[in-house]
């Protein structure tokens, strides 16, 4: 019986797939034969190319509005394959190359091939990776040695363009190798010149009337207002690579797309780009061509920052005054090794509140809006203005780092405030032997910190050790991340750890000059105000950050805003901290520079050791009893701690609206 029942249901199951593949194959047949000529005369008579639109890049402000990317309105020249026809496409290049050079422009020339002064054709030398390219087996397939009069005919013979002359035939080639390069179809017009003036599109709008498939069409122009204003941060937009296309095609991007290079312009590239709309042609049996946007555009979202312009301007300034007033000391004493090396420097001011970058500033610095033309330049440039100092720039933090060792030794009772250290002059144990600045006599935390006493602050770090002293570092943002947007250094923070790193050994004599801010410690100005905002806010630590909010386009919407987040806290009593507090205010008291300062601050000055001048070194918060702002400097080469503490007096100055009586006078 159970035999019979499986016999039916596999017959059932055979007929019903019998079945429909008859139903499939008698439609399959309707659509061959008898349905052909309907189904030819829909292919015939339509035929629709997507051609995909630029979505308008949104824009980046300060935090009060001011402009520091923007978008203007400018002019580009596209040649359309689908008005285009391939035989005339020889002549139309000629007459664009000619009209636009009349009127100054530059068209998009990508070709390893130049016109020399004889007349005759050579490679650009510069371009050798191009040159390669051109000759490799997916393009010419020549031999390396190939000359460029034999890649020229090769390509001559190819584009069609024996009839012209040698300048024109190189201006066709360039054109139609480079449209091949990035593909030009009818989906994806060729863009011959971008980014001309009005008047160049006017005259190529007039004048190519009767050629079709040239268009003009207006463009979004990145413009780089304030361009001096934070250039490290906003960063630049650019050409998208081939890597980068490569990995960003399935996103949406095409071969020809500018993209984010540096900066917010690259960390926020999801929010700023938009997303690009579609323009659908419609070609029927008699070529007529309609078109119409069946998906629209949608601008991209605009950042603004935290850093304030006024503030940064100030900062900027102030950094370029401390480089001066370093080199005109080492003249004024004639010893190169008082500040002569100085070039550069930079500072970091946090919001306590919140951790909020008000300013992040490095010097020598350049024009955002002049980036790509003076790059070579700048690139070149022995004091390295591209490079970001304030984010990127460690350094050995010296003195700086002995209010850290404080908290570490009172937390973790390896001292106590009434401990007292004898200093003579110089600290001889574990076989070190390293020099203090004056013979400070028995002394404890408070004049260790005020006095910057490197015997007190080697004992001390010998006493609480280097894990612990490490451990509070981390918490205090030293040696890690601080969480800000876009690229920084996690500095160097000097323990068994780095050590390992580096295939080298660790000694416990190591930590007393790590103790006081030598050794392997490297850390950036973001991390020293991240350090000083963390103890000005009682060991609690926030995300830094470089962005306020992101908005619509059009401003209506806050997409988000940037809320406090908690990174670590230091695990230090408020007690043990407000007694390191009151040792900086002390420290701060005790400097000649801020005798004329009207406010009271906590800080800490250093000068590290390194080859050539020492580095000059200030973090403090202000003011002492509320905190608002905390600030981190460091002047390389600066020789003496006074250069940082004045460009940090005009900061100061500038953000609390204290004006300075000495300039008054």
């Amino acid at each position: 019986m159970e035999g019979a029942v499986k016999k039916w249901r596999f017959a059932l199951i055979i007929t019903i797939v019998l079945i429909a593949m008859a139903a499939f194959s008698a439609r399959l047949i309707q659509w061959q034969i008898f349905q052909t000529d309907y189904y030819n005369n829909i292919a015939l008579t339509s035929t629709e190319y997507n051609v995909s639109t630029d979505a308008i890049r949104g824009e980046i402000y300060d935090v009060n509005g001011v402009p520091l990317a923007v978008n203007k309105t400018g002019y580009r020249v596209l040649i359309n394959k689908i008005f285009m026809p391939d035989e005339e496409l020889n002549s139309a290049v000629v007459k664009l190359v000619a009209l636009l050079e009349s009127c100054g422009g530059k068209w998009i020339d990508e070709l390893p091939i130049i016109v020399d002064e004889n007349g005759e054709y050579a490679f650009d030398e510069k371009k050798t990776d191009e040159i390669n390219t051109l000759k490799s087996k997916d393009n010419l397939n020549m031999n390396p040695y190939s000359t460029a009069a034999e890649c020229m005919a090769k390509l001559v013979e190819r584009y069609g363009c024996e009839d012209y002359t040698k300048k024109q035939q190189r201006d066709i080639i360039s054109v139609r190798y480079n449209m091949t390069r990035v593909g030009y179809t009818r989906s994806r017009p060729y863009v011959f010149a971008e980014k001309i003036s009005e008047r160049a599109m006017n005259v190529i709008s007039e004048n190519m009337q009767s050629v079709r498939g040239v268009e003009t069409e207006s463009m979004a122009i990145r413009v780089y207002e304030n361009g001096e204003v934070a250039p490290h941060i906003v960063g630049v937009t650019g050409l998208i690579s081939a890597e980068e296309y490569t990995t960003m095609k399935s996103k949406g991007y095409g071969y020809t797309d500018e993209i984010g290079k540096s900066g917010i312009e690259s960390a926020f590239e999801k929010e700023l780009r938009g997303s690009s709309g579609t323009r659908t042609y419609e070609i029927n049996s008699d070529d007529k061509v309609t078109s119409y946007e069946s998906i629209v555009s949608k601008p991209g979202n605009s950042v603004y920052l935290t850093i304030d312009s006024k503030l940064q301007k100030t900062a900027q300034k102030a950094l370029k005054e401390a480089v001066k007033e370093a080199n005109d000391y080492a003249k004024s004493v004639d010893d190169k090794d008082m500040g002569a090396d100085c070039k550069g420097a930079a500072i970091v001011v946090l919001n306590v509140s919140d951790f909020s970058v008000l300013c992040a500033a490095s010097y020598p610095t350049y024009d955002l809006s002049k980036y790509y033309s003076d790059y070579e330049k700048l690139a070149s440039d022995p004091t390295v203005p591209l490079f970001d100092r304030a984010f990127m720039g460690a350094l050995a933090p010296g003195s700086t780092f002995k209010p850290l060792v404080a908290s570490a030794a009172l937390q973790e009772k390896a001292i106590t405030t009434k401990t007292h250290i004898d200093c003579e002059g110089v600290y001889t144990k574990n076989g070190l032997k390293l020099w203090c600045m004056g013979f400070h006599g028995p002394i404890d935390m408070y004049q260790g910190i005020r006095d910057s006493c490197n015997v007190f602050f080697a004992e001390t770090a010998r006493l609480v050790g280097i894990d612990n002293i490490d451990k509070y570092a981390r918490r205090c943002g030293l040696g890690v991340k601080t969480g800000v947007e876009v690229i920084e250094s996690r500095g160097t923070l000097a323990g068994p750890e780095y050590s390992r790193e580096m295939g080298s050994e660790w000694y416990d004599s190591f930590v007393s000059p790590a103790g006081i801010g030598q050794s392997d410690n490297q850390f950036t100005p973001l991390q020293l105000a991240t350090y000083a905002a963390t103890i000005a806010n009682n060991g609690v630590r926030l995300r830094a950050h470089v962005v306020d909010k992101v908005v619509s386009y059009n401003g209506n919407d806050v997409i988000y805003e940037t809320e406090p987040e908690i990174m670590d806290n230091m695990g230090v009593s408020v007690q043990n901290l407000k007694e390191v507090q009151k040792a900086m205010n002390m420290a701060a008291d005790n400097y000649t520079a801020l005798q004329d300062f009207p406010m009271q601050i906590a800080g800490k000055t250093g000068t590290a050791e390194n080859a050539g001048s020492d580095h000059a070194n200030f973090i403090c918060y202000a003011p002492y009893d509320k905190p608002q702002i905390a600030i981190g400097i460091m002047v390389e080469h600066g020789a003496k701690s006074t250069v940082a503490i004045n460009a940090a007096k005009k900061v100061m100055r500038e953000y609390f609206g204290i004006k300075d009586e000495k300039k008054q006078e």
